[in-house]
């Protein structure tokens, strides 16, 4: 683990231009640095870097963060793998804090178990290529699969001779244990003596997001019906299937690029296609999809595209799967194959180009895609077409963007011959159910909740987007952010009735003139930052831009870089050019201030009054034994009016001034 120290000495060293700038050609644009975004497709360049502020910023997509973030989300490192990278580039040694004895067994049993794994790999590896049995059975039958020597070596693929423990003893003689062999499924224990694993198999290598061996895929050769045709290795405490994608080390990268994937089953699958000059595609190895590996798939692309055999059995096995994907957020399509072709048979009988060109064009929307499909088995039969209504609706209502839904709710209706109500009808009621079953999950025995908005309902026309409802806060936050050890002036009358001038910060002024009154922002990362400054501001301290740009939450983390970044700066040029001055915003601070404070305060009184308001219309509906309570909440509605009108006229006074 990297120590709390050498963190700040990396991120004391980092100039955010220099890191940035390997991957970015950037120009100097005002106090800013500007680009193509490198995370989004873009002609004009909105992204931006803030030297002084250690900060990126892409107005188009929304990205943004500091160094660490950027290579996180360019490279797709790891947080720790960030940090490495920059400390090589700025020559600054690495100290690690010692881990807890359990730490340190933990650490030491994977390192043994990948160590044993990499040995494995290149003893297969080698028995395939070097060895007679090898290259006469497993190469001879890859070759005659159509896999090129290229492909071959580039996914490390080996063999494991038939010999009963070939493979174990030579790992004992290396050094290896005999418990960390079983451990990784390297060997098995009979009549206790150890023998291989994956004999006689063909071997597919299994590698993480960073290229080291994980575990294995087997293949048998023969048509022995008394064993399993393909082998993985077990669980263990470097490999999770659950959570592993066969091929996501080799596709990552063009994942990114193109924005989908392709999804298949098997291991040739994947190999083929990678053959065919189709590298974005991974496999689930067999197993069923699982909410990790979507998960895993996310962190590259939301788009994401299945090939399927021509079975119409195994596409309903995968439709559950599908649905997952839905549900987390992702894009789905799918591409059929002809009748008793897969995508590995397919890529070897095409040229890549016809494969390429298939796969693009006969890409179909999921939702369309499955309703299609069940559409052909209702016969015009009234029963089925109901279930399949209701399939259809429960797979619609899995997807969480409101406009998709509509989308596809229009989409599907039409196909079905349907009224487009009754879908909308129905994919309301699940949704609703499920809401309701996971309210009664998280607080039993609590109150039922209200039915969920109808896709279709509008909205009340005074009610504004939540953004508008925390403008006021957020300009608070931005100038606190930006400007707060900037001090402003006011004339004050003192002991002799005389007026003189008294200079006060920004952050001084906010935090008293709002705390007084016991106001705190609304959104929750508003109110974060306005509480970690003021603690900061109560110990004499301003706090550091990286104190909320590096921030463990993601929210507060987002809404700092949002606030301390500009899309626009003025050219110096133009305005000379034109005769038309700007003021800069440090020129008239103190009424920036005064404004937002105002603007900030009058907003919470309008919240305050709607409050009272129906307070006092329900008094109004109950008895007259209530008429006390009416009186003292028409009493406080007065009062907060006489509040609004005088904040309402200083803020008129700050705007004309």
């Amino acid at each position: 683990m990297i120590t709390p120290d050498t963190i700040e000495k990396i991120m004391d060293a980092v100039r955010i231009e220099e890191v940035v700038g390997e991957f970015v050609s950037l120009k100097r644009r005002g106090v800013n640095l500007v680009g193509l975004c490198p995370f989004h497709n873009e002609k004009t360049p909105s992204f931006s870097v803030s030297a002084p502020k250690g900060i990126f910023k892409c107005f188009g997509c929304g990205k943004g963060g500091n160094a660490v973030n950027f290579l996180m989300e360019h490279e797709h490192y790891t947080y720790p793998e960030a940090l490495r990278y920059l400390a090589q580039k700025y020559n600054i040694e690495i100290e690690e804090e010692r881990p807890s004895p359990e730490q340190q067994q933990a650490m030491d049993l994977k390192e043994s178990l990948f160590n044993v794994s990499a040995f494995a790999q290149k003893y297969f590896e080698e028995r395939l290529h070097e060895s007679e049995e090898g290259r006469s059975i497993a190469l001879t039958y890859l070759k005659e699969r159509g896999f090129t020597t290229e492909v071959i070596r580039r996914f490390g693929l080996g063999y494991c001779p038939g010999a009963w423990d070939d493979f174990t003893q030579t790992a004992l003689k290396n050094g290896y244990k005999k418990e960390y062999l079983q451990m990784a499924s390297l060997s098995k224990s009979k009549d206790q003596m150890l023998y291989d694993t994956f004999r006689d198999r063909i071997i597919f290598p299994i590698h993480n997001l960073s290229g080291r061996v994980l575990g294995f895929g087997g293949r048998i050769l023969t048509n022995e019906k008394n064993r399993p045709k393909y082998i993985n290795s077990a669980e263990s405490e470097i490999y999770q299937k659950s959570k592993v994608l066969y091929g996501i080390y080799f596709a990552k990268s063009q994942m990114v690029a193109l924005d989908n994937c392709y999804l298949v089953e098997g291991y040739t699958d994947v190999i083929a296609l990678h053959q065919a000059g189709i590298t974005n595609v991974i496999a689930t190895s067999g197993t069923a999809l699982t909410t990790d590996q979507i998960k895993l798939i996310r962190r590259y692309t939301s788009n994401v595209t299945l090939l399927f055999d021509g079975d119409p059995a195994g596409i309903k096995a995968a439709f559950r799967g599908l649905d997952l994907i839905l549900e987390e957020g992702l894009n789905v399509r799918v591409v059929l194959f002809p009748d008793g072709e897969d995508p590995d048979s397919f890529a070897r009988e095409k040229r890549p180009a016809e494969v390429r060109s298939f796969v693009e064009e006969q890409a179909a929307d999921f939702v369309s895609f499955k309703t299609s499909l069940l559409l052909e088995e209702t016969k015009d039969d009234p029963i089925r077409k109901a279930q399949l209504i209701k399939e259809i609706a429960k797979t619609i209502a899995l997807i969480p963007e409101p406009i998709a839904r509509s989308i596809y709710v229009q989409k599907c209706s039409t196909m079905m011959g349907v009224e487009e109500q009754l879908m909308v009808s129905e994919v309301n009621r699940i949704r609703r159910e499920k809401l309701k079953n996971k309210h009664r999950q998280e607080t039993p025995g609590g109150e039922d909740m209200g039915p969920e908005p109808d896709d279709r309902r509008a909205a009340p026309q005074k009610q504004e987007p939540e953004e508008a409802n925390h403008r006021p806060e957020q300009e608070i936050i931005r100038l606190l952010l930006n400007h707060g050890g900037k001090e402003i002036i006011f004339e004050v009358e003192n002991e002799d009735k005389r007026m003189e001038e008294v200079a006060v910060t920004v952050a001084e002024f906010i935090l008293q003139d709002i705390r007084s009154d016991g106001l705190l922002p609304d959104n929750p990362a508003c109110q974060a930052i306005f509480n970690e400054y003021a603690v900061c501001w109560e110990q004499k301290k301003l706090p550091t831009h990286s104190i909320f740009t590096e921030h463990q939450n993601d929210e507060v983390r987002k809404l700092a870089i949002d606030l301390l970044t500009s899309q626009h700066t003025l050219s110096k040029n133009w305005e000379h050019r034109h005769k038309i001055y700007v003021k800069e915003e440090e020129e008239e601070l103190k009424v920036r201030v005064l404004y937002a404070v105002y603007a900030f305060k009058l907003q919470k009184l309008e919240k305050m009054l709607a409050e009272i308001q129906q307070k006092i219309r329900d008094a109004s509906l109950q008895t007259s034994e209530n008429d006390e309570m009416l009186l003292e909440l028409m009493k406080d509605q007065r009062d907060l009016l006489e509040k609004r009108r005088a904040f309402a006229h200083e803020l008129d006074r700050v705007v004309t001034r």
